[in-house]
């Protein structure tokens, strides 16, 4: 993917970095934009109310708050999208590397796709592109926090170590990914179409295992980079699993504890968006581990094909 030397240009990592930050505007806001069901605020798009969306006049919907938060949600989603192209050109300008300026390109792909697929939701009234787009969305985020660390200076400073993950660890560390996914899957049918709770509570049951299981083996791995991976993902699953719980007892009653939640209550809203960026979260945490699993399997197959044939370390390859 990369070598060690190639130089790396702190300003397209810079770009990066800010790129997955702003990147969380549109995506905490839609998540409100859900959990208010605030999605048909404005039957249009890409006007609001036939108002160029510039020129909306968002601030008098302050009491509004469904027309407030879905027009907010639109204008971060401009916000993303501008970022997006000083990214490419900011990579056109200061990039060599192909690679560097396909993955920005395709970027900016995602975002005006996303953006359209927002669109096409409102126009065609349908909840079931809602979801997707939350799922897209999420997707978009990981992508761009990969690319973040794919152009920083210590994963091309990086050298492969003599640690080895055993097969069994590797192959669930790539498997979660896939399972974190299809639980934000299951979670997106319950919260837009009322169906799948117990399966989404059954999914969470085997991604907390999983999880669990995946932090534990990169924990005790004797590499630093895979440590981190491990920890990452065992914060993000704890606190994921503690925000659903407060999504669960704040939206559903709880009779054996005497508890009747109130609907629509501050803190359902809260607990309910939080959980969704959550599981966004875990599945970024569990992407990244699987990019530094396989960049290791890459390292032994190449060093096993150099030594086979009598040339090269491992000590060159990154």
């Amino acid at each position: 993917m990369s070598t060690s030397t190639e130089q790396v240009d702190p300003i397209v990592h810079r770009f990066a970095v800010v790129t997955c930050v702003v990147a969380l505007l549109p995506i905490g806001i839609g998540t409100l934009v859900t959990t208010l069901r605030a999605g048909m605020a404005f039957a249009d798009w890409p006007t609001s109310d036939g108002h160029n969306m510039f020129l909306y006049p968002w601030l008098n919907d302050l009491r509004h708050t469904d027309r407030f938060t879905e027009h907010g949600h639109r204008l971060a989603g401009i916000v993303i999208g501008i970022t997006s192209i000083g990214l490419v050109a900011v990579t056109m300008i200061r990039e060599r590397r192909s690679w560097v300026r396909n993955y920005t390109v395709a970027v900016l792909i995602a975002v005006i796709g996303q953006g359209l697929l927002g669109g096409a939701r409102v126009l065609m009234n349908a909840s079931q592109l809602a979801m997707v787009h939350s799922i897209t969305g999420a997707l978009f985020f990981v992508i761009c926090v990969v690319f973040a660390m794919l152009t920083g200076k210590k994963w091309s400073a990086t050298r492969a170590d003599k640690a080895r993950l055993p097969a069994m660890a590797n192959a669930t560390v790539l498997i979660l990914p896939m399972l974190v996914l299809i639980q934000y899957w299951l979670g997106g049918m319950f919260r837009h179409a009322g169906r799948m709770m117990f399966e989404h509570l059954a999914g969470a049951a085997v991604v907390a295992v999983v999880g669990l299981l995946c932090s534990v083996m990169l924990i005790r791995g004797r590499s630093v980079s895979l440590r981190k991976s491990g920890l990452f993902i065992l914060a993000a699953l704890l606190i994921q699993l503690a925000l659903g719980a407060g999504a669960w007892i704040t939206k559903l009653n709880v009779p054996a504890f005497g508890w009747v939640a109130a609907t629509g209550s501050p803190a359902s809203v809260v607990f309910r968006s939080m959980h969704t960026v959550g599981g966004m979260l875990l599945l970024t945490t569990s992407v990244l581990a699987s990019v530094h699993v396989i960049r290791r399997i890459s390292w032994d197959g190449a060093s096993s094909a150099l030594n086979a044939r009598g040339v090269g370390t491992k000590e060159g390859l990154v």
